[in-house]
């Protein structure tokens, strides 16, 4: 497949976040990936040399802006400015997991919006174009004056869940806080079950006085979110659906950055089983329950109908048996 590629002056580069994703993605494209070497200075600056030509090419760049985000975002923008200035055709970058993406609006006074300021910072660097993965809020999609394409995981849960049996009337889809209740009512769709809703009598701060709208008594639970960063969310969630009478506690989410103690958190819960793609390339430990979804086969499509100019409204009810 390489070589169907080759006269369409395609390349991929992945940066330093999440080598394995971009390996995957390369695979199963069919191109390999080009050669770029990142280094710091003792200072912490960060070099970039692309050790091959990339003049007239259309340029993919791979590179979650996940932990450490400020290094794996400078990164990414350092690499823009290399194609741009050694003559790229475009510059794509292919950001599975956008770091910055919750500090979508001013929350309170004198707050940042960070995410524009992210979405700034690409557009003023050059970038063409930017393919991403669940974005937190869809609404980042319009900070940018460029396309920006947002793939959508829920449908490779779905699969996954039905091929374990988990549909219909006995399973309930959970929103952990009423703010994921879209997300929840998509999965639920899928697989034919209703939605609960976990909420709090203050607030999400408060979560040990979470309580459940709808009913999961004798239901299996799927508990399902956009980002799992500390496991706190899961975890109480879990707890307050085990007191509410679910026989199984299961919990997917979109990214898994599994900071800080999530590990000992997640797995001190009731839940069985945990399922995230490999957006991110976690630095902490990860729960001995988490099972990956590789997203790569989805990317890889997104980036080759990109190129040829194809819709990829395909891609959002779509079907992989890709796992990582």
């Amino acid at each position: 497949m390489a070589e169907l590629y080759a006269d369409k002056q395609i390349k991929l580069f992945s940066l330093t976040s999440n080598r394995d994703i971009a390996e995957k993605i390369a695979q199963v494209a069919g191109i390999p990936l080009g050669k770029v070497s990142s280094r710091q200075f003792s200072d912490g600056e960060i070099m970039i040399n692309i050790e091959e030509t990339v003049r007239g090419d259309d340029i993919y760049i791979i590179q979650s802006t996940s932990f450490p985000v400020n290094d794996n975002l400078w990164e990414l923008l350092i690499m823009i400015d290399a194609c741009k200035r050694a003559s790229a055709n475009t510059v794509n970058v292919v950001i599975p997991y956008f770091g910055y993406s919750r500090q979508d609006r001013i929350a309170a006074s004198r707050e940042p919006i960070t995410a524009k300021l992210v979405a700034n910072m690409l557009v003023k660097a050059g970038v063409d174009r930017v393919l991403t993965l669940d974005l937190h809020a869809v609404q980042v999609q319009g900070f940018f004056d460029i396309p920006v394409d947002n793939l959508f995981t829920v449908p490779l849960f779905a699969e996954y869940y039905i091929d374990l049996g988990l549909v219909g009337e006995d399973v309930v889809v959970v929103s952990p806080k009423n703010s994921g209740i879209k997300r929840a009512r998509s999965l639920a769709e899928h697989l034919n079950a209703p939605i609960a809703i976990i909420d709090y009598a203050q607030d999400d701060s408060h979560r040990e006085e979470g309580y459940i709208i709808g009913e999961v008594k004798g239901k299996k639970a799927i508990i399902i979110d956009d980002i799992l960063n500390t496991g706190r969310t899961f975890a109480e969630a879990a707890k307050i659906l085990e007191r509410g009478g679910a026989t199984d506690i299961f919990a997917v989410a979109s990214h898994g950055l599994f900071a800080g103690s999530a590990a000992d958190i997640l797995e001190a819960s009731p839940i069985q089983e945990i399922i995230v793609t490999d957006s991110v390339l976690s630095k902490e430990r990860v729960p001995e329950n988490v099972k990956y979804l590789s997203a790569s086969q989805l990317i890889a499509d997104a980036i080759i109908r990109i190129h040829e100019r194809k819709p990829l409204s395909p891609l959002f009810s779509y079907h992989s048996d890709q796992e990582g």
